[in-house]
């Protein structure tokens, strides 16, 4: 097989093909998933250290099972979601919450720090808000509007149709915005 043909594969073909011994299949499953596992590691931990380290276990673990890989059972990015959710679960099990005030405020030599500090408190109220939302919201939410992923994919990732991920996503928007409602003029947003 020519490395050309390599790039057309998908994704449980080029898993095969690393355990019958192609490595450039790896390098290429790991261009294709780092840099979302990642995105979705980071979403859930918000800690690039916590991210990376997860982003690695999971694509270790998958070099570990492609020996043992079927054809057909799973595709390998709902499997590669459902291991990277897990470990995220694990990582903020073994953390405890920081108060927040305990965080010291952000030093910041930039000219327009009232902007930062206004972003840095809509993204806390953001995520405060999303830890509220059942499970299932939470994660179709982010996935949706933070990661970017279809509702296609969404839907083959948390094993639901289309119409309950977009009902979950509908859902989970009105209960944020009833959340973030009462916080509105303290997050710098003026009434319309």
């Amino acid at each position: 097989m020519q490395i050309e043909d390599l790039y057309e594969l998908d994704d449980n073909d080029l898993l095969i093909a690393y355990a019958n011994g192609i490595p450039k299949s790896a390098e290429i499953l790991t261009d294709r998933f780092m840099p979302k596992i990642f995105s979705q590691a980071f979403h859930r931990v918000q800690n690039t250290a916590d991210a990376d380290e997860i982003t690695q276990e999971a694509m270790f673990r998958l070099w570990r099972i492609a020996p043992n890989w079927k054809h057909g059972n799973a595709k390998v990015s709902t499997w590669l979601y459902k291991v990277v959710n897990n470990l995220c679960i694990d990582c903020l099990r073994q953390k405890k919450p920081a108060s927040i005030d305990t965080v010291p405020d952000p030093i910041d030599e930039r000219e327009n720090a009232t902007d930062l500090i206004i972003n840095q408190s809509r993204a806390i109220a953001l995520y405060n808000a999303l830890s509220q939302l059942p499970d299932k919201q939470r994660e179709a939410v982010s996935m949706r509007h933070l990661e970017g992923i279809s509702n296609q994919e969404i839907a083959e990732k948390l094993e639901l149709s289309i119409s309950a991920v977009e009902s979950l996503i509908a859902r989970g928007k009105r209960k944020l915005s009833e959340t973030l409602k009462s916080q509105k003029s303290n997050l710098g947003y003026e009434d319309d």
